[in-house]
């Protein structure tokens, strides 16, 4: 089964990355940006056909290891 993981600076949390990013971009043009936030994408793929125990399992994945629960949240899909 594949999994996607998406994670992202929670709200409130300053993302100088993303404002860089968003200031060059308005630089080369893109005038009507008005904000861009950076985050993180993972591809999973475990050989497991039962989706809660997979989503248990990447759930796990990600509070022990592949997201800041301080300053990050996430999402999972199934794809």
């Amino acid at each position: 089964m594949k999994v996607a993981v998406t994670i992202t600076l929670k709200k409130d949390v300053l993302d100088p990355q993303g404002k860089v990013v968003l200031h060059t971009l308005q630089n080369m043009g893109m005038k009507t940006l008005s904000n861009i936030r950076q985050g993180k994408y993972f591809e999973i793929e475990i050989e497991e056909t039962n989706q809660e125990i997979v989503k248990k399992d990447v759930d796990s994945m990600c509070k022990k290891l592949l997201a800041n629960l301080i300053i990050e949240d996430y999402k999972i899909d199934i794809i």
